[in-house]
């Protein structure tokens, strides 16, 4: 069977088993495929809902596809969450701060056979299949209009792109943009973008806080060190190439929650349940360490690594660890903070906790101020980095670290 008709009949198939699925669904209720996580953005909390307004979102591949289904979020919200109308659109060429639609690329997504959905309290749920054409490093429009007030809205703080926002109505199948005056720098309710039929291997997802959000790159961009990774992945053959899925949170840590659920608590959310998922990069640690060292002990941090490592691995899921990198200058900096820091770092490159490691630290420290970062890096905090930083973080990832030996796990939903 070729490839090209094996797709259609999983499609066939996936459609015919959501025909008669409920109005009101939940990210398990559609049944298993060979989908691949493309994109992602891990929800970081709630904000101001915008009910009877259409929002806009612009969400960037990694890899492409001859189908979609778009995972939407009500996780944080406080009461289910109607969608009175969901599409998806190609981005004109070029136009990457733009709302304007490729013509005769807006589709309507549907869910369960329905044209609109709810979201129960506390879930995501997927979209039926929708057939799009999907490039790989293309960016998409993903429209979604809320026609009530369903509380507050659950949503991914920072963007670090333009979105756009259509007040009063249903603007979702609008190939203009003319209807989108307003701009905010969040991602409203999308929470993934899966495939079909990927040149692909699987997908890796990068757990991390603001370092791994893509913080001081240029907004835009497409910048951050997981999209830099995502261009090196491009250039494999695809028995090795992987998709590349963000799951990184802005003032996130691993021990408790702050900004989001802890690392610990999120893990099944934004990586284990994601589609395709084969190998999984942990970047975590430093807001836990600059933030309350004295509760951020080495031995503590060791046990929550261990923990995510087992728990990936009774998935099937490869797990690199990359080490902390250096903040010095930045206000948060206290010689007990790094301490801590040195002592995790070596836990992560001599504690044969992980499968691999990627020596983030040692890649961007400068070597004549090791607790420091390398000034042509620094975006002026003193603990993120700018673009050229991003790509070194990204260039200090082995690729044969990710894609493991043996057939591809089974995934769910």
């Amino acid at each position: 069977m070729t490839r090209a008709i094996k797709v259609r009949h999983l499609l066939a198939a996936l459609v015919a088993a959501t025909a008669l699925a409920p109005p009101t669904v939940r990210a398990d209720a559609v049944p298993a495929a060979d989908w691949t996580g493309t994109w992602e953005a891990a929800p970081t909390g709630t904000t101001r809902a915008l009910p009877g307004d259409t929002v806009r979102n612009v969400v960037h591949t990694s890899i492409g596809g001859s189908v979609l289904r778009v995972r939407v979020t009500n996780r944080f919200g406080s009461a289910p969450l109607r969608l009175g109308s969901v599409t998806v659109a190609l981005q004109r060429r070029g136009r990457p701060g733009s709302p304007r639609a490729v013509p005769g690329t807006v589709r309507h997504a549907r869910f369960g056979g329905a044209p609109s959905a709810t979201v129960p309290t506390g879930r995501d749920a997927y979209t039926d299949p929708v057939r799009l054409r999907v490039p790989a490093g293309a960016n998409l429009l993903v429209s979604l209009h809320t026609p009530d007030d369903s509380g507050p809205a659950t949503y991914h703080r920072s963007a670090l792109r333009k979105n756009f926002v259509a007040r009063g109505g249903d603007h979702t199948g609008d190939e203009g943009g003319g209807a989108f005056r307003t701009t905010v720098r969040s991602s409203y309710y999308v929470t993934g973008i899966d495939v079909l039929d990927a040149r692909a291997a699987g997908s890796v997802a990068t757990l991390g806080d603001s370092i791994t959000d893509g913080i001081g790159s240029s907004p835009g961009t497409d910048h951050r060190w997981p999209d830099r990774l995502a261009e090196r992945l491009r250039a494999l053959p695809p028995r090795r190439r992987l998709g590349v899925l963000n799951a990184g949170i802005s003032g996130n840590h691993v021990l408790r929650e702050n900004v989001g659920p802890s690392a610990l608590d999120r893990l099944e959310d934004d990586v284990l349940s994601r589609a395709g998922v084969r190998a999984l990069i942990v970047l975590e640690g430093v807001n836990d360490i600059k933030d309350r060292p004295g509760a951020a002990h080495p031995a503590a941090l060791e046990a929550a690594y261990r923990n995510i490592v087992v728990r990936a691995h009774a998935r099937g899921v490869r797990v690199i660890g990359a080490t902390i990198t250096p903040y010095r200058g930045h206000r948060s900096w206290t010689e007990a903070g790094e301490a801590v820091r040195t002592a995790v770092n070596a836990v992560i490159r001599d504690g044969g906790l992980f499968d691999a490691v990627a020596d983030f630290d040692a890649v961007v420290r400068d070597h004549a101020q090791p607790q420091r970062i390398r000034s042509d890096y620094d975006p002026g905090d003193h603990l993120h980095f700018n673009d050229t930083g991003m790509r070194e973080l990204a260039r200090a990832v082995d690729l044969a670290a990710l894609t493991p030996r043996g057939p591809r796990p089974a995934r769910h939903p």
